[in-house]
């Protein structure tokens, strides 16, 4: 099966992920043994474009959400808290009868 997006045929999905986000994975993930100074490049990069472009941030959070949906849904299992019964009276104050 082929994805096309914009025009442009992805043949992996990382190449996927970047023709739909318009930005190279690198870019937000990082490479493996970046140097101090390449990581802070590579982060004011990113802020720049999205100071550029802010809808960027949802489109990234929704592809990350998708792929976590389609390839590891467990992480999205949530077990609920428990919650308290009642409330207990502050100090100093009576509880009402």
């Amino acid at each position: 099966m082929k994805y096309i997006v914009a025009g442009h045929v992805a043949v992996t999905a990382a190449e996927f992920v970047e023709l739909a986000l318009g930005t190279p994975l690198d870019l937000w993930l990082g490479v493996e043994g970046e140097s101090e100074v390449e990581r802070a490049a590579r982060e004011d990069a990113a802020r720049d474009i999205l100071a550029d472009s802010p809808e960027l941030a949802d489109r990234v959070s929704a592809v990350a959400a998708e792929a976590i949906e389609a390839f590891a849904p467990e992480l999205f299992n949530v077990v609920p808290l428990t919650r308290p019964v009642g409330r207990r009276p502050r100090a100093g104050k009576r509880a009402a009868a």
